[in-house]
């Protein structure tokens, strides 16, 4: 089915990053909501279950990245960085229930410089 979809390497290479950020983002925190009262291995070991989808689809986007869309390792942990921030943002608000901080504001914009440096041409 998502072999019939036509994307340049760089368009697979943002979608399953997208993707595995959202099962990180799960695995890493989802259990302070979910597994609040549980103790610390049983969400540990809940969120080693959700990584392990997180790896099936990091560990293609970086190959595909790298391979095919000819971006360095530096482009890609740039754009995984800025994938992150737009994940757990909305994550951190309307699943944990968090409020809104400017904080979040500041360290978009230092991620803008580091997508300018990492991304500038020579």
């Amino acid at each position: 089915m998502l072999s019939n979809i036509h994307l340049p390497a760089a368009g697979w290479t943002l979608l399953l990053l997208t993707a595995s950020n959202v099962f990180m983002t799960f695995a890493w925190y989802g259990h302070l909501r979910n597994h609040a009262t549980s103790p610390w291995y049983v969400a540990a070991l809940v969120s080693w279950g959700i990584a392990l989808f997180e790896y099936l689809l990091q560990v293609p986007a970086n190959r595909i990245g790298f391979t095919q869309a000819g971006l360095s390792v530096g482009q890609l942990k740039i754009m995984q960085e800025v994938i992150t921030l737009c994940v757990f943002v909305p994550f951190a608000m309307f699943f944990l229930k968090q409020p809104f901080r400017l904080d979040y504001v500041w360290a978009a914009l230092c991620l803008v410089g580091a997508v300018y440096f990492v991304f500038r041409a020579g």
